[in-house]
């Protein structure tokens, strides 16, 4: 296959070209040049941002096309409305935040997420996120039509060169070791896709005749937060000891969910189906999820070969991590 991948040089992005190119697949790059530049310097691309250069793709014909950076519909319609006629399919990596928050998504004809009263399509607000998104996979499928077009809806994407820190803080926390605050309840349910997994996925999707969407993310109920802690504490030389605190105590304490600590989402934020979509689709698919234990040690392996001085983008520092043992000891 003839690719364009629009971005590919983050996280997912820079993983699809990878498993792309292992397949044998020709690949070219779009993107504005600003980031992994050292990166795929055998490939052709061609730089600009797509929210005005579009068109510098000039008339080149693909077989498909991977967009891994959309967030504003408007520039997946003008992205995709120019390379409709020049390519075959439009596979866009959306959220599993594209759902309505209220809704279990068991599947992929839950009702997805509406911009609130007074908000706006043009202008990207953390908040709105999920709506935009939904909006974005709309853009897509009116350009391609619903059989070309392959809308993939991810969890929490993990492993090797996350740029979130939002799984990495926990091998790299563990591998510290004493005594570790967790969040709530060990059997507290977690999903996501690991980024290896998610990207050799998508190369198979579009080798097939695979259209519409997919919930990318591992089984519901196949993983609690307990079972990825322990995973993380084995990936290491270390034994540390988690202490479980009530969510009640993190919120009153303003723990910050997510990111100040994360995988934890309190039941209060009302994401009912957060950690619980369905993945039968794509699993049927061909969607296959590696162990835990694997992530853990890839992902720590990884994030010790960055400089030292790291900031960390997720997670508690220790001073703050201390503070919290400390006053929920008292209270206990």
């Amino acid at each position: 296959m003839h690719v364009l991948i629009i971005g590919g040089t983050i996280f997912a992005g820079r993983h699809t070209v990878e498993a792309l190119l292992a397949r044998g697949h020709d690949v070219v790059l779009f993107n504005r040049g600003r980031d992994g530049r050292e990166l795929f310097g055998e490939l052709e691309r061609v730089t600009g941002d797509r929210t005005t250069d579009i068109a510098r793709i000039g008339e080149r014909r693909f077989d498909a096309v991977v967009d891994t950076c959309g967030y504003l519909p408007a520039v997946v319609a003008a992205s995709a409305g120019y390379l409709a006629p020049r390519a075959g399919r439009y596979l866009f990596i959306s959220s599993i935040s594209a759902y309505d928050p209220k809704y279990v998504p068991s599947d992929e004809s839950a009702p997805l997420a509406a911009l609130p009263p007074g908000a706006t399509a043009g202008t990207f607000e953390i908040e709105n996120y999920g709506p935009l998104k939904a909006l974005c996979e709309a853009a897509a499928a009116a350009a391609f039509g619903p059989e070309r077009t392959i809308v993939v809806r991810p969890g929490l994407i993990v492993g090797p060169h996350d740029p979130t820190d939002r799984f990495s803080y926990w091998p790299d926390r563990a591998a510290r070791g004493g005594d570790v605050l967790a969040p709530n309840l060990p059997s507290d349910p977690q999903q996501f896709v690991d980024v290896r997994d998610l990207a050799d996925w998508i190369v198979r999707l579009l080798e097939t005749e695979a259209h519409g969407a997919f919930n990318a993310v591992s089984p519901p109920h196949a993983f609690t937060i307990g079972d990825v802690l322990a995973a993380c504490a084995q990936a290491t030389a270390s034994n540390p000891r988690f202490v479980w605190v009530e969510e009640a105590f993190l919120e009153a304490h303003g723990v910050a969910a997510y990111s100040e600590l994360p995988l934890w989402v309190p039941a209060s934020a009302g994401f009912a189906g957060f950690f619980a979509a369905g993945s039968a689709r794509a699993v049927a698919a061909g969607l296959k999820t590696r162990s835990l234990l694997e992530t853990a040690r890839d992902t720590l392996r990884w994030s010790r070969t960055r400089p030292p001085g790291h900031v960390w983008k997720g997670g508690l520092t220790p001073e703050r991590e201390t503070q919290l043992l400390t006053a929920w000891t008292a209270r206990t």
